[in-house]
C-alpha cells in the first residue's frame, strides 16, 4: 500500500468537521439554537476568529442558519445544500492578516518608488470607488483595481500577482458569505475613508505613512469581520437612513 502524504488540515475545517458531526448525529437538534459564539469557543478551546470561519463554512454548506438579532440555528437535512468542497478555501480572517503583512509593504514600496503615472492610476481607482459608492454601485471591482494598481506601482510583477491572488480569494464562497453579514453603505464608506489615508500618503510620497495606513485598513477589516455574527454591524437602520455623503474634492481625483 503506497504511503500518502498527510496534509495538515486548516483549523477552521477541524472545528467545522467536529460541529458538523454533532449536527448530523443529532447532538444539536434540527431547529435548535447553537450556544453563543463565546460559549462555543470556550468549549472547543479555540479562538473566536477560528470559530467564526468554521461557522461560516457550515452556513455555506447549509447546516446552520444565521438569524440576525436571534442566533444560529440548525437547519433541517432537506435544506442542507449538496456538500461543497471547501478544502482549497483559506480562512477569510487569515487572508486579511496575510494581506495586512504583505500589502503594508506594498504600500510602502509604491509610495517610495511609484512613478507619477502609476500613482495617478491608483488615484483613478480610488476616485472610481467614491463615484460607484455614491451611485449605489458595488465598489468591489474598483477596490480590487485600487489594490492591484498599488502593487503595480512597486514595479514588482511578483507582488502584482500575489496581491491579485489574495484579493481574489475574497471572491470565494467563505469570504463572500462572511462579507454578506457586514455589507452595507456604512461599511463601504468606512473602507473608502481608510483608502483615503493610503491615497494621501501616496500623494505625499511618505512610505511610512502609506504602510501604516494600509495596515490600519486591514486591521479595521479584521475587527469588522470579527464582530458577532448575529448582531448588526453598527445600526443597519441608521446605515440606510442616514448615509454619509462624501464630496469628491479636486484633491481626491488629481495629484498634488
Amino acid at each position: 500500500m503506497p504511503i500518502e502524504a498527510i496534509e495538515p488540515q486548516r483549523l477552521y475545517r477541524q472545528i467545522s468537521d467536529q460541529l458538523r458531526k454533532l449536527i448530523v448525529e443529532g447532538e444539536f437538534a434540527v431547529g435548535s439554537r447553537l450556544p453563543s459564539e463565546r460559549d462555543l469557543a470556550l468549549q472547543l478551546g479555540v479562538s473566536r476568529p477560528s470559530l467564526r470561519e468554521a461557522l461560516i463554512a457550515l452556513e455555506v454548506e447549509g447546516h446552520i442558519e444565521v438569524r440576525m438579532g436571534s442566533g444560529i440555528y440548525v437547519c433541517p437535512p432537506v435544506q442542507r445544500e449538496r456538500r461543497i468542497n471547501l478544502s482549497s478555501e483559506e480562512g477569510p480572517l487569515e487572508l486579511i492578516r496575510a494581506r495586512e503583512m504583505i500589502e503594508g509593504e506594498v504600500a510602502y514600496a509604491a509610495a517610495q518608488h511609484g512613478s507619477k503615472q502609476q500613482i495617478a492610476a491608483v488615484e483613478e481607482a480610488y476616485a472610481l470607488m467614491i463615484s460607484n459608492a455614491q451611485a449605489g454601485i458595488d465598489p468591489l471591482e474598483a477596490d480590487r483595481l485600487f489594490h492591484i494598481r498599488l502593487a503595480e506601482a512597486t514595479g514588482n510583477s511578483v507582488l502584482v500577482g500575489l496581491v491579485t491572488q489574495l484579493f481574489d480569494a475574497r471572491l470565494g464562497p467563505l469570504f463572500k458569505r462572511l462579507h454578506s453579514h457586514f455589507d452595507g453603505t456604512r461599511v463601504w464608506q468606512e473602507a473608502i475613508d481608510e483608502h483615503a489615508l493610503v491615497m494621501e500618503a501616496l500623494r505625499q510620497r511618505n512610505p511610512e505613512q502609506a504602510r501604516a495606513a494600509m495596515r490600519r485598513h486591514m486591521d479595521i477589516a479584521f475587527t469588522r469581520y470579527s464582530a458577532n455574527l448575529i448582531r448588526e454591524y453598527g445600526d443597519r437602520v441608521q446605515q440606510q437612513e442616514r448615509p454619509r455623503k462624501r464630496t469628491v474634492r479636486k484633491s481626491d481625483t488629481q495629484l498634488k
